[in-house]
């Protein structure tokens, strides 16, 4: 399974579809004096789920589902520092997830789960690397957008564990600059180095923090240079992490707009190979039949649809539309068909897709 695929997300495919499936997705940041207003936001969503189960389904069975999903909101856990959080309920299954990312209030009632939000929290979590240089020292630091922490790294942080016995006669200035010289690249290189253990454990990308002579003494011995995708000139020796923080900021949208550049040139590719699916339709039938190696979709993109006269054909839904052939976002359902088979999905901003009818599925090779 790919490794978007956590054990969460994987439980909540591996669900047997059966109706009603009740997905709750809440904003979740509870604070002082909020936990009650965020507990009555709960309830009244609730008593809205109670209300629909009630109207189309068993009373028996919407009396079940209904004491099920009271009962996962009176244990939910409010001591965290999530954004939001997600709930799952069936006859047949519960679950709650606590997001790291905001969502909007949605409450959903279907065949199968919500799965986006989950994914596209996962997808969020962009981890990384910050390697801090200087002339004197050096410092690593491992985090995501939102935090960074300090990290060991097995080698002196100072440059002065470098120095050559000073007992040794330095002649002249020229001697002693190029003894500078010589530390300097030694410790440059021994970071590089020990660089090459912390990302065959971490396998994550890098910034590289310093000042722009020294980055480039370092980018001579690096081997690394496929892993670090930045580079930030300044000096940063007695940088706080939070000024650290703020200096990443604008490297992590630069970051965002570098990929998505990326993405769109992998559309261009496939569709040069005719490996290309663009529109829900088309890309629903792929799906369906088990061809998608990676979606492309612009993260607001919904669409409402009913099923065709086979599994792998879906059509706009028109008023009035049967219950029975119903897809409230098939969007949702393609990502679960994608994800099930092995293949990949990633996210883009609202209108990148606009040439692509909004979603795009490049196919196996």
């Amino acid at each position: 399974m790919n490794q978007i695929v956590t054990p969460e997300i994987s439980e909540v495919l591996k669900t047997l579809h059966y109706r009603p499936a009740v997905s709750i997705i809440m904003p979740f940041e509870p604070k002082i004096n909020l936990e009650t207003e965020l507990m009555h936001k709960l309830k009244t969503a609730a008593d809205k789920v109670e209300l629909e189960l009630v109207n189309n389904y068993p009373a028996e069975v919407a009396a079940r589902v209904v004491k099920k999903l009271r009962g996962v909101i009176s244990r939910l856990i409010f001591d965290n520092h999530k954004k939001s959080i997600v709930i799952y309920v069936s006859l047949l299954f519960e679950k709650v997830i606590y997001l790291d990312i905001a969502a909007e209030e949605k409450i959903i009632i279907d065949d199968s789960f919500e799965i986006r939000d989950l994914v596209f929290n996962n997808k969020q979590q962009k981890k990384f690397l910050v390697l801090l240089l200087s002339a004197k020292q050096c410092r690593l630091f491992a985090g995501d957008p939102t935090s960074l922490a300090r990290i060991e790294f097995d080698i002196p942080e100072s440059v002065y564990a470098f120095v050559n016995d000073t007992s040794e006669r330095v002649s002249n200035f020229s001697d002693m600059q190029e003894r500078r010289q010589i530390t300097l690249h030694k410790f440059l290189y021994h970071i590089d180095t020990e660089l090459d253990n912390v990302l065959n454990a971490r396998h994550l990308p890098v910034f590289v923090f310093g000042a722009e002579k020294l980055i480039g003494h370092f980018k001579k011995f690096t081997k690394h240079t496929d892993a670090i995708i930045g580079y930030v000139h300044g000096n940063y020796d007695d940088t706080t992490l939070p000024k650290l923080e703020d200096a990443l900021k604008p490297r992590l949208n630069e970051w965002a707009a570098t990929k998505q550049k990326y993405l769109l040139n992998l559309l261009d590719e496939a569709k040069g190979q005719k490996k290309l699916a663009a529109g829900i339709q088309h890309v629903w039938h792929e799906a369906a039949n088990h061809r998608g190696r990676l979606l492309l979709v612009e993260k607001n993109y919904s669409f409402a649809a009913r099923h065709g006269g086979e599994e792998d054909l879906i059509e706009e839904l028109n008023d009035p539309f049967d219950k029975v052939s119903f897809i409230r976002d098939a969007v949702d359902d393609v990502i679960e068909k994608i994800l099930q088979n092995g293949g990949d999905v990633e996210f883009v901003d609202d209108k990148v897709l606009k040439d692509y009818d909004h979603i795009a599925l490049i196919q196996y090779y």
